[in-house]
């Protein structure tokens, strides 16, 4: 237990050095690929939160998930990627395939799902090469470009936050 506080606190530590020297890159390219990182601790409905992207005129063959569970029992099967602390080691990297591919892979938005930071999301997030990034306001202001004052539960308010400001950036 005391193990995990620590490896989160270096990790913590990690990450917060990496926010201060993130360089924001702007693009005028046009939304097609999504990736989703999001906290199923907190939030269940993720094929809720794909179907409204779907609505939205976004194909559910551009939109890749990653989830975070806390804890991931031994014979537990996903048919989606799934990561844990577990799968985070000392230096802050992952040892999980499915999420060096999902923060190799360039999407043009990056929807950061979870509203309470956690270093492996933050981790996650950080990583990624989206060239734009879509997250909670309560999460640090120096890891998303854009930022939605809601909670989690509210997913269809923040959908529609999300796409109503992508309209005005011309980015949909």
């Amino acid at each position: 237990m005391f193990l995990n506080y620590l490896k989160n606190f270096f990790t913590q530590k990690t990450v917060k050095k990496n926010l201060s020297n993130v360089k924001h890159i702007a693009s005028q390219s046009a939304i097609e690929t999504v990736g989703i990182v999001f906290d199923e601790s907190y939030f269940n409905e993720r094929e809720a939160l794909v179907q409204e992207l779907v609505a939205k005129g976004i194909h559910e063959s551009n939109i890749k998930v990653l989830v975070f569970k806390d804890k991931i029992k031994k014979n537990e099967q996903f048919d989606y990627p799934v990561f844990s602390n577990k799968d985070l080691s000392w230096t802050a990297t992952f040892d999980k395939s499915e999420v060096k591919d999902f923060t190799a892979q360039k999407f043009d938005l990056l929807i950061n799902y979870y509203d309470t930071e956690k270093s492996a999301l933050l981790l996650v997030s950080n990583q990624s090469k989206a060239t734009f990034k879509v997250g909670f306001a309560s999460i640090d202001k120096k890891l998303n470009h854009f930022m939605i004052d809601t909670h989690a539960e509210n997913y269809k308010v923040f959908i529609e936050e999300l796409f109503k400001y992508l309209k005005i950036l011309n980015k949909i």
